[in-house]
């Protein structure tokens, strides 16, 4: 169960990532997803929905007007789809889960019933009802809680306009409502954990640590001759502010002029980043910043390759995928405190960590490491060893499969009982 863009988070390279190994260990796995489809393993089933959201509608206008009946655009939830999908996430997911209900009848129909259904954080209110109505365990993945997002997001922003369309557009009630009512829930890290089951008052037992992993073998080091000297990289969508990149911008511009290093910021949104763009402007630092935006995987592998520093000055990471991809590509990563990254990087060893939303503290890290590539060196080659040993996909794997094995065996003895 899959709702998201491959290139927008973390959600789709999980998903990816895990249906690949729980496949390569024997499992029959089928995945239902909407556009964007994700780009899974050959031997994953795919069950590719079809949406009459306004996002599908972005995607390929073309196939949207041209390709389907025009009535069917009429039918009351599509044009419910395509009319509220506008203005708020909430009834993006929520429709697609219902779809994917029907789409689970179908297949369970011809194929027979699934073991367990896992969903990847729509948790949204077909999800449930797969369980209540199916009669199905249900586990669920919160890769981090969207209460945070919201919260960061009105920060900054300004007016009770704009202030209320963010809050119109997460789904929080929803995904509180729904996880409480689930088998188990997954998060990717333990402070990830805990503050979900605080700020949504799950019951005691129902929340598990799972980390997530990296690609070792497409994430990998480099000669040290490819690594371009005092050059800090950021990687993530410049346009969510949880992400901190202002942060970073506002750090670069505490740094002294004559000897500033070169921050690429590499990801979304596609096309330019307001973001970047009008903070790099205020503070006159243009000349040290180039955003490269959103680029295909394998020059992604290289940009990390390239850096002698990744920056993620993240307010908050339920995991952080990039924190752990420039780790397995031997760069030294400084980091903030928000969330997982503790968990993730060895203060001293593999990079430093520094308090969240602070651009002085930001500053200070990348002034003692830009000038001691040996150090960076060093604490590349630390973060390499421990994200082969730690943050692989097959281990995320075999722990996923234990809690699978554990829900299931919970569950029949209910029955039997």
């Amino acid at each position: 169960m899959y709702h998201g863009s491959m290139e927008s988070g973390g959600q789709g390279v999980y998903l990816a990532n895990i249906t690949r190994e729980l496949a390569r260990r024997g499992h029959d796995v089928h995945v239902i997803s909407a556009p964007p489809y994700p780009d899974l393993d050959p031997a994953v089933v795919h069950h590719r929905l079809r949406t009459h959201s306004f996002q599908s509608m972005l995607l390929d206008r073309g196939a949207f007007f041209g390709a389907r009946p025009p009535l069917t655009h009429f039918h009351p939830l599509n044009f419910f789809e395509f009319a509220s999908s506008r203005f708020t996430f909430s009834s993006l997911i929520a429709v697609f889960s219902l779809r994917a209900l029907q789409e689970l009848k179908r297949i369970e129909a011809a194929d027979g019933p699934f073991d367990i259904i896992h969903d990847n954080q729509t948790l949204s209110y077909g999800v449930y009802l797969m369980k209540a109505l199916k009669g199905r365990p249900v586990v669920a993945n919160v890769h981090h809680p969207l209460d945070v997002d919201l919260a960061n997001g009105l920060r900054h922003v300004a007016g009770a306009v704009r202030k209320a369309q963010r809050i119109a557009w997460y789904p929080w009630h929803m995904q509180h409502l729904v996880s409480r009512r689930l088998d188990a829930l997954i998060s990717g890290s333990r402070a990830s954990a805990e503050l979900v089951s605080r700020l949504w008052s799950l019951r005691p037992g129902l929340m598990h640590t799972i980390y997530d992993g990296v690609d070792v073998n497409r994430f990998h080091p480099g000669p040290d001759s490819e690594v371009e000297p005092r050059s800090v990289l950021f990687v993530g969508n410049a346009e969510d502010y949880n992400k901190g990149v202002v942060y970073l911008l506002r750090a670069m511009a505490l740094l002294p002029a004559r000897s500033r290093p070169r921050l690429y910021v590499v990801g979304g949104p596609q096309g330019a980043s307001l973001v970047v763009s009008g903070e790099v402007e205020r503070l006159g630092i243009g000349d040290c910043v180039e955003y490269i935006g959103r680029v295909p995987p394998e020059e992604l592998e290289a940009w990390y390759r390239r850096a002698q520093l990744l920056v993620s000055p993240s307010l908050y990471e339920g995991f952080g995928l990039p924190i752990v991809e420039a780790m397995a590509s031997g760069t030294a990563v400084i980091a903030t405190d928000g969330g997982a990254p503790p968990e993730l990087v060895v203060q001293g060893e593999t990079g430093l960590i520094v308090p969240a939303a602070s651009p002085e503290a930001l500053a200070e890290a990348i002034a003692s490491l830009i000038d001691s590539p040996e150090r960076c060196r060093a604490m590349g080659a630390a973060g390499r060893a421990r994200a082969a040993n730690e943050f692989t996909w097959a281990r995320c794997a075999l722990r996923t499969e234990a809690l699978y094995t554990e829900v299931i065996a919970r569950r029949r003895a209910r029955r039997s009982n």
